[in-house]
């Protein structure tokens, strides 16, 4: 992910395997919740990474834990 200084667009580059795909969003409202250094760079979960791209914080006290899928 790559953020720009206004912290209220992103570009987000994929690989597939055979090559690569690059997102651009821009939030109509807000901004995202961005490392300001090097020092706060980290890796993300699946979790974190959606909830970032949604303009919600990484961190989520009152999130809902998923349950382990049933086998019924």
């Amino acid at each position: 992910l790559f953020s720009g200084w206004s912290k209220d667009r992103y570009k987000c580059l994929y690989f597939d395997g055979n090559g690569f795909a690059m997102l651009y969003k821009r939030l109509d409202n807000g901004k995202l919740q961005w490392p300001k250094n090097e020092n706060e760079m980290r890796n993300l979960s699946q979790q974190e990474l959606r909830w970032l791209l949604e303009g919600l914080s990484m961190q989520q006290p009152k999130a809902i834990q998923q349950s382990p899928k049933s086998l019924f």
